[in-house]
C-alpha cells in the first residue's frame, strides 16, 4: 500500500485557489449534489422549516451553490480554513445570487463554534485528506449533527501504489495545467484507505459499514441507506 505523505492543511495562496476553482469539478459536484438532495427527499427526518447544512471545507462554494439550485428551501453554512478560498466562494455565492441561502465562515473544522445537535445534516467533499489527523474533524461533524440528520463525506481514496496513482492522474486531469494535476497527485498521496476510514468511524461510535468505495478514486461516508453510487 502507498504511504500516506501529508501535503499542506490549508490551500491558501491566490494561485492555489485559483487553480482550484478552475479545474472541471462539474460532474462529481453536480453528482455529489445530486445525491445529497436525494437523501433530503428520502429521509424521514423532516425540519418544521428548511434544511439546515453544514459544508465543512467547502473551498469555493461550488458544492453549496449546486446544491440551492436544486433546492432553493435549503440553508448553508459553508466554512473552510482557507482566506483565499473563501473569498472566491464568496465571488462565487454573489454571481449566483444566492448570498441568503449560503453564508461563508472562516471556521477551523476541528474546533467548530457550533452548538452540539444544531444542523439537520452536515456534508463535506474533498476536506478530511488535508487533516494531519481527522478523528477530530469527524467527531466534531457528528457532534454537530442533530440525531436522526444526514452526514455525507466523501474524499479522495489513496491508491494501491505509484503506477495506480499515476493512471489516475492521467485519466481524469488530462486537461489540467501542470500545477493543477500536481495538486491531484499530491492529494491521492495524502487520502485515506476505506479501512483507515472505518477506523475513525469505529472511535466515533458509528458503524464502520457506513463508509464504502464509490469510485476508482472515491470514498463515501453516508448515513443514509439506497443512496446511490459515487463519481465515476
Amino acid at each position: 500500500m502507498l504511504l500516506r505523505v501529508l501535503e499542506p492543511e490549508v490551500m491558501d495562496t491566490a494561485e492555489e485557489a485559483l487553480d482550484y476553482d478552475t479545474m472541471d469539478h462539474s460532474f462529481v459536484n453536480g453528482l455529489f449534489a445530486d445525491q445529497f438532495v436525494d437523501m433530503l427527499r428520502t429521509s424521514p427526518h423532516t425540519p418544521s422549516q428548511c434544511w439546515t447544512v453544514l459544508d465543512v471545507g467547502t473551498g469555493t462554494a461550488q458544492i453549496p451553490i449546486e446544491i440551492v439550485r436544486r433546492r432553493p428551501d435549503v440553508r448553508i453554512v459553508a466554512i473552510d480554513l482557507s482566506r483565499e478560498m473563501l473569498k472566491l466562494g464568496q465571488r462565487n455565492v454573489d454571481r449566483a445570487g444566492m448570498a441568503d441561502s449560503i453564508g461563508l465562515e472562516l471556521v477551523d473544522a476541528k474546533r467548530l463554534p457550533s452548538d452540539t445537535a444544531m444542523y439537520d445534516a452536515v456534508i463535506s467533499n474533498s476536506i478530511i485528506h488535508h487533516i494531519p489527523e481527522p478523528l477530530h474533524s469527524l467527531r466534531e461533524m457528528v457532534r454537530v449533527l442533530r440525531p436522526g440528520g444526514i452526514l455525507f463525506v466523501r474524499d479522495l481514496l489513496r491508491p494501491v501504489d505509484r503506477d495506480q496513482l499515476d493512471k489516475l492522474v492521467v485519466q481524469h486531469a488530462a486537461g489540467a495545467n501542470d500545477h493543477q494535476r500536481k495538486l491531484f497527485a499530491d492529494s491521492l498521496q495524502a487520502a485515506l484507505t476505506v479501512e483507515e476510514v472505518a477506523d475513525l468511524l469505529q472511535q466515533v461510535g458509528l458503524p464502520r459499514d457506513w463508509v464504502t468505495q464509490t469510485s476508482d478514486r472515491h470514498w463515501t461516508i453516508c448515513s443514509a441507506a439506497g443512496w446511490g453510487s459515487g463519481p465515476r
